[in-house]
């Protein structure tokens, strides 16, 4: 397999203001978000990032899209250093986040050709991959309708083929599922596995166990910041549910869970 990203000892870390130190009962100011973390992923497969919220994983899919930078480590991708040439890094991504706020007054039609344009992708291409993408995701009958005044779940849809604009071979997905109701959410998640059929690298964080084994090939789990485990799919739930081994590899890991 064709190695098309490799991570390397990326660290991140926050300064914390006395509310938020309040907040996470600590008189730490500075919060490590992410410490030497580092996997590999390969052309053409999925590769999941799961753990509990506050885990670090978005954090470190911001790092890898070039939105902020590491304060240590650095990251390939497709030859392009995440530290060193973030603008391609950028030309070879996408990147959706379930945080992603699409300006409200303007519509799909509006929003997908300007990153079309944005991305310098060719007018008749453009054309034909927004009548498709559109028709997909049923964007077309809600295509001259502002962003402000479409339902949650198209927004999402919008998002995500804005996002696809440039065709990218690397696309970077943070809660892809996040808050969807569950057609929408079934129609994002077939639509990730039909990329991954066209070749495309999906990295996709989250914290449910059963997208990662609808889609995943491989899974890194995330703790505190800290890759405990990683391997394929099967070799990592060793005959079990996902589930169970995640709560197995924390306790051997980290230690006991705290009820409270």
């Amino acid at each position: 397999m064709e190695q098309i990203l490799e991570v390397k000892g990326l660290k991140k870390t926050f300064k914390l203001s006395a509310k938020q130190q309040k907040i996470e009962k600590t008189n730490d100011k500075v919060k490590v978000a992410v410490n030497d973390l580092s996997f590999t992923a390969y052309r053409g497969e999925v590769f999941g990032l799961l753990g509990p919220n506050g885990a670090g994983k978005t954090t470190t899919l911001r790092m890898l899209a070039t939105l902020i930078k590491p304060d240590e480590g650095d990251a390939i991708l497709d030859g392009a250093s995440i530290v060193g040439a973030p603008e391609e890094v950028r030309s070879k991504i996408g990147f959706l986040t379930s945080e992603l706020k699409l300006e409200e007054f303007f519509t799909p039609n509006y929003l997908y050709d300007f990153f079309s344009d944005l991305h310098g992708v060719p007018a008749e291409t453009a054309k034909a991959r927004k009548q498709d993408y559109f028709e997909r995701f049923g964007i077309d009958k809600f295509a001259e309708v502002k962003v402000g005044n479409l339902s949650t779940g198209m927004k999402q849809k919008v998002s995500l083929v804005v996002s696809l604009v440039h065709d990218p071979d690397v696309i970077i997905f943070d809660e892809p599922t996040n808050g969807l109701d569950v057609l929408t959410a079934k129609v994002v998640t077939d639509f990730l596995l039909d990329l991954k059929a066209k070749g495309k690298t999906i990295i996709v964080s989250t914290h449910i166990f059963s997208l990662i084994e609808k889609i995943c090939d491989r899974v890194g789990i995330v703790i505190n910041g800290q890759m405990i485990a990683c391997d394929d799919l099967e070799t990592i739930r060793q005959g079990k549910s996902l589930e169970d081994r995640f709560f197995e590899i924390y306790e051997e890991k980290v230690g006991a869970i705290d009820e409270d």
